[in-house]
C-alpha cells in the first residue's frame, strides 16, 4: 500500500510504491517531491543507468511518465537531471514517453534559455525520434524547424544533439521535407567543417538522410567536394561517414 508524507500546504513528499526487481537492481518507484529528496532520487535513476539493466529497470517501473510531466514544472537543475535519465531510458522503449505528451514538452525546453537543457531536450528528442511513432509525432508538433534553429545556436553540444534528432526525425518522407522547408542544409553544410567531431558526424549524418530526397540530393551535388575533405578526417566515424555520403548523393537510378 502506497504511504504518504505531507509537506507545507500538504503537499505530498513521498509516494512509496512497490519495488521492482531488475536483474541484481531493485529500483523503487518512490518520487520525491521535496527539494533535496527530489535532486537525490533522479540522481539515484541516473545511477542505475550506469548498469546494463538499469535503464530496462526504470522503465518497467513506469517512471517515466512521472518524469516527462516534472519537467514542466521543477527547477532547472533538476530538470537537467530528468533529462539526463530520459535519455538514457528512451533508448530502451520510448512509447511510455509518447503517450504521456513528452515531444511538445522536450520541443518547448529546445528554446530554454540553460544551454544544458536546450542540449539536452535536443538529445532525448534524438532518442525518442528513433521509433517511426517518435518521428511521426515530432514532425506532427513542428519540432523539425526548432531543430534546425538549433543548428546555429553558440554551443557545439547543442548543434550536435540538434543535428542528430534531425538526423533520425528526417528518416521519413514527410520529416525530410519538414527538414528542406526549414532550409536545414545551409546550417549543415557549415557544420560539415566544424572543430567538434561529434557536430561534424551528425551534420554529415543528417545531411546524408536528406540528399535521399530529390531536392535534396540536387543542392548536395554541388557540395560533394566538402565531404571528399572529410575523407581523411581524424575521426575514423567522420570520414566513415563522408564516405557514405558521396555515395548516396551521387547514386544514380
Amino acid at each position: 500500500m502506497s504511504t504518504h508524507k505531507h509537506g507545507e500546504n500538504n503537499t505530498p513528499l513521498l509516494c512509496a510504491c512497490p519495488l521492482k526487481e531488475t536483474g541484481n537492481l531493485t529500483i523503487s518507484s518512490t518520487v520525491w517531491i521535496g527539494n533535496t529528496g527530489r535532486k537525490a532520487r533522479i540522481a539515484l535513476f541516473m545511477g542505475f543507468l550506469l548498469y546494463p539493466a538499469g535503464a530496462v529497470g526504470i522503465v518497467e517501473s513506469n517512471l517515466i511518465s512521472s518524469l516527462v510531466l516534472k519537467l514542466k514544472t521543477e527547477m532547472d537543475e533538476i530538470q537537467e537531471l530528468i533529462l539526463d535519465t530520459l535519455s538514457g531510458c528512451l533508448c530502451v522503449e520510448a512509447f511510455e514517453a509518447l503517450a504521456t505528451g513528452a515531444v511538445p514538452i522536450l520541443k518547448e525546453k529546445l528554446t530554454h534559455p540553460s544551454v544544458a537543457i536546450r542540449s539536452k531536450a535536443a538529445r532525448a528528442l534524438l532518442g525518442i525520434s528513433v521509433p517511426l511513432e517518435g518521428k511521426n509525432v515530432v514532425w506532427d508538433e513542428e519540432v523539425i524547424p526548432v531543430l534546425v534553429s538549433l543548428l546555429e545556436d553558440s554551443d557545439p553540444e547543442v548543434q550536435a544533439n540538434a543535428a542528430g534528432a534531425l538526423m533520425n526525425a528526417t528518416i521519413t518522407t514527410q520529416g525530410k521535407f519538414a527538414a528542406l522547408n526549414a532550409d536545414a542544409i545551409p546550417p549543415l553544410l557549415k557544420l560539415v567543417n566544424d572543430e567538434t567531431s561529434k557536430v561534424r558526424l551528425n551534420a554529415i549524418k543528417a545531411l546524408t538522410i536528406l540528399s535521399e530526397a530529390p531536392e535534396g540530393r540536387k543542392t548536395l551535388l554541388n557540395h560533394v567536394d566538402l565531404f571528399r575533405g572529410q575523407l581523411n578526417d581524424s575521426s575514423e566515424a567522420v570520414s566513415r561517414a563522408a564516405k557514405i555520403a558521396i555515395k548516396v548523393i551521387e547514386w544514380k537510378p
